[in-house]
């Protein structure tokens, strides 16, 4: 158990780290090759610690808002929701509540499915939520590159070949993102893996959904 809470620190950390990482990345570079501010970036303690602290709000900031999690590819074929719809077949009177139906599909898979059904849901969870915000941040660092741009052009009738190179690039991480995207394939794969799981141990969810629903009445 312990590993297996070790791991989902992991997945969780990266999480964070790696869209904040790269938001912190892009924010340095615009402010140098739009002359906004000259960085000379050095490996010193001070500024190691100033790219972290903030690789980690920025991350945090995006884990607060959970965005991917409204996604349809993530909320459609949800296993809590074959959760829910069996307890409606067993206890007409009183099935599961929604949260109730989620909260027993967590029980499930952290205390009865194996370990490797646990992970990879965690570990592409942790894919999923990564590449959506990869994405909505190149989108809109794109779109503020090319204000930016037009801006330069304006005031100087010339723009940076450096500038121009980096919103290309920040555009080209777009459009590989969308067009390569496995992300929502991958979730959907992993939640029908999870239903076939509940479907092969259909005794085990009923017992769980019984106990769970009679508990809810007395």
């Amino acid at each position: 158990m312990n590993s297996s809470s070790s791991r989902f620190a992991s997945f969780e950390f990266l999480r964070i780290i790696v869209p904040g990482t790269y938001v912190i990345c892009i924010v340095f570079t615009f402010l140098t090759v739009f002359g906004i501010y000259s960085l000379q970036f050095k490996f010193s303690d001070l500024s190691v610690l100033i790219f972290f602290v903030g690789s980690i709000l920025a991350g945090l900031t995006f884990y607060a808002k959970e965005t991917p999690k409204k996604r349809k590819a993530f909320q459609t074929n949800q296993p809590s929701i074959f959760i829910l719809e069996r307890s409606r077949e067993l206890t007409a009177t009183k099935p599961l509540s929604e949260d109730e139906a989620r909260r027993l599909y967590f029980y499930l898979l952290n205390h009865e499915m194996p370990i490797t059904v646990h992970d990879k849901i965690f570990f592409f969870g942790m894919i999923y939520s990564i590449m959506i915000n990869i994405r909505r941040t190149s989108f809109w660092f794109g779109l503020v590159g090319i204000l930016a741009l037009i801006i330069q052009v304006v005031s100087q009738s010339a723009f940076s070949q450096q500038a121009f190179a980096s919103v290309v690039i920040i555009w080209v991480i777009y459009a590989v993102n969308v067009r390569y995207n496995k992300a929502d394939r991958k979730m959907q794969e992993n939640y029908q893996d999870q239903i076939f799981w509940l479907e092969m141990n259909i005794k085990k969810v009923d017992e769980l959904i019984i106990q769970r629903t009679t508990s809810e009445t007395k």
